[in-house]
């Protein structure tokens, strides 16, 4: 399972003072960071997650049960202004066999395990954030409520735990550009730039992390039929209606 729990941040993020702040981030920067403040960006993920939740619930269980619908709230944080109460839900399931009644949890593109802040959020936050003058990187801790401390545990858990995870040393040789570890998030994202859009990458990327999301990373057979072929991937698709 992934480990720890964020601390969740005391006030909304300002996303206007977010980019003032950000605005020299080079690159794709100021396109990944607008993705952050786009209430339709994360629609999105929540509809890619109802189409997991669907697939996952057709499936059945692994004994051939049914399965029910058991989801739960939880409180993610780091999302803009708005988001309706459906973004709280963690899709899951429980099969309705007697003595088996197993909990069937589907990959997610918006949780990632137990952090309290949107997978999103922890994708980008370390790239955005990425050579900041220390006056800089103060405006931005008080802005988005995140304390240095946690974006070091960010850092370190994407080059430690992720790189070090069962599932990513069994898919690392899939990619064509090595997924430098040392370097992660920016190379995971790196390795999608055969996507032309920003916005596709972070979905590809997120859908890649599924596995992540649910701790069935010691294996990442069951969920592996939704990690996404990168050359196969197109934003316009994504954003079509189920």
């Amino acid at each position: 399972m992934l480990r720890g729990v964020d601390e969740p941040p005391e006030d909304p993020v300002n996303f206007r003072e977010f980019w003032l702040a950000t605005k020299r981030t080079k690159g794709d920067g100021p396109l990944y960071q607008s993705l952050l403040a786009n209430s339709s960006f994360f629609d999105l993920l929540l509809r890619l997650d109802e189409e997991l939740a669907r697939q996952t619930r057709q499936a059945g269980c692994r004994c051939g049960g049914v399965l029910h619908c058991a989801h739960y709230r939880r409180k993610p944080r780091g999302g803009p202004r708005g988001l309706g109460p459906e973004h709280e839900m963690r899709f899951s399931f429980c099969c309705a066999v007697d003595g088996c009644r197993r909990r069937t949890t589907p990959p997610s593109l918006r949780f990632l395990g137990r952090k309290v802040y949107y997978g999103v959020v922890v994708l980008l936050l370390p790239i955005l954030l990425q050579g900041p003058t220390p006056r800089r990187l103060l405006r931005l801790q008080v802005l988005l409520s995140v304390s240095v401390r946690t974006l070091r545990r960010w850092r370190r858990w994407w080059r430690e735990s992720v790189a070090a995870s069962r599932f990513m040393l069994a898919v690392r040789g899939h990619f064509a550009t090595p997924v430098a570890s040392e370097a992660l998030p920016g190379s995971l994202l790196a390795a999608f730039a055969g996507l032309a859009e920003p916005a596709a990458r972070v979905v590809a990327v997120l859908r890649f992390l599924g596995p992540l999301s649910t701790g069935s990373s010691a294996s990442g057979s069951r969920f592996s039929r939704f990690v996404p072929d990168p050359q196969k991937m197109h934003l316009d698709a994504l954003m079509s209606d189920p």
